[in-house]
């Protein structure tokens, strides 16, 4: 027999009540409402996947981290579009197949020989060293050159270095006299033909022609006749690196009339072919020990 006041499940009060009691709002009194808290019954927890911790949960990846996967996909698409743009430019630009011609006809209208000696080679290490330094391992364009020029005119800050020495045959060649957005890209698809259709020492001979060195000298023998009066395969270190770096702005680093803008130039050279190898240190401070040996206006080539 049970005491008064409590119900048939130990240790919980109530009042007596009869069998089958419903206090109203659904709980009955065989209700596990009743139950204290240490005796209700528990749900099972969803079971833990072996070998996962204790106490962490299932997420959903972060939003964050998609983002490689969208730029790579924008960057497919980019190079997609620039492929199409590139092969537009290829068929409305014109043939490089005659750039010899433009050269020998250049070489007319100046009045030197055609075609001219090969460039040597103190002069073609000053050069790319100066102009282009990765001219031997690129396709006639920089691709980091010309992702800067292209956020250059995006921004509103053009970049104005960084053209190939293909580039600048190409402006030469075909563009002279014209600029913006859209000649600077017709340069571009010149570069790559020129690049596809000759060897870099062709290259490299076509430019040393047409190239202007200040003091009315067009074309690598006549500069170097004029301004030290002996032949390109005989030109000094200094000189080559005089020579090489006065096409960058020829009546600005002219060695006769702006001397000091010349030696400034020269030592610019001599410190680039010191970067990429060509010279030692000890060496290139020896070539600009060197002094530079000019010839009067006039005299040319003894031989």
């Amino acid at each position: 027999m049970r005491a008064s006041g409590m119900s048939s499940r130990d240790g919980w009060y109530r009042p007596d009540e009869p069998e089958g009691y419903s206090d109203g709002y659904g709980n009955s009194g065989s209700s596990d409402a009743t139950l204290p808290y240490a005796q209700r019954p528990r749900r099972p927890r969803p079971a833990r996947s072996q070998g996962s911790p204790r106490g962490t949960r299932t997420t959903r990846p972060l939003r964050r981290r998609r983002w490689p996967i969208r730029i790579l996909k924008v960057l497919s698409v980019v190079i997609v579009l620039l492929a199409l743009v590139l092969g537009g430019l290829f068929l409305i630009t014109p043939s490089v197949s005659q750039a010899p011609a433009l050269v020998q006809e250049q070489a007319v209208q100046h009045g030197i020989s055609y075609p001219g000696v090969q460039p040597p080679a103190r002069f073609t290490e000053a050069l790319v060293a100066t102009e282009d330094h990765r001219f031997y391992s690129t396709p006639g364009i920089d691709p980091f050159a010309v992702v800067r020029l292209i956020a250059g005119k995006l921004t509103g800050h053009p970049d104005q270095g960084g053209s190939t020495l293909e580039q600048q045959l190409a402006k030469n060649l075909y563009t002279e006299g014209r600029s913006g957005f859209t000649v600077e890209t017709e340069q571009v698809t010149l570069a790559v033909k020129l690049d596809m259709s000759y060897s870099k020492p062709q290259i490299l001979q076509m430019y040393a022609e047409v190239a202007y060195y200040g003091d009315n000298y067009y074309g690598l023998r006549s500069a170097s006749c004029g301004y030290f009066g002996v032949e390109p395969a005989q030109l000094s270190w200094p000189e080559a690196a005089v020579l090489a770096g006065v096409v960058n702005a020829p009546t600005v680093d002219d060695p006769r009339t702006n001397p000091q803008n010349a030696r400034t130039r020269e030592v610019h050279v001599v410190g680039r072919l010191v970067a990429v190898g060509d010279l030692s240190p000890s060496q290139g401070t020896a070539v600009l020990a060197e002094n530079l040996n000019l010839v009067p206006s006039g005299t040319g080539c003894t031989s």
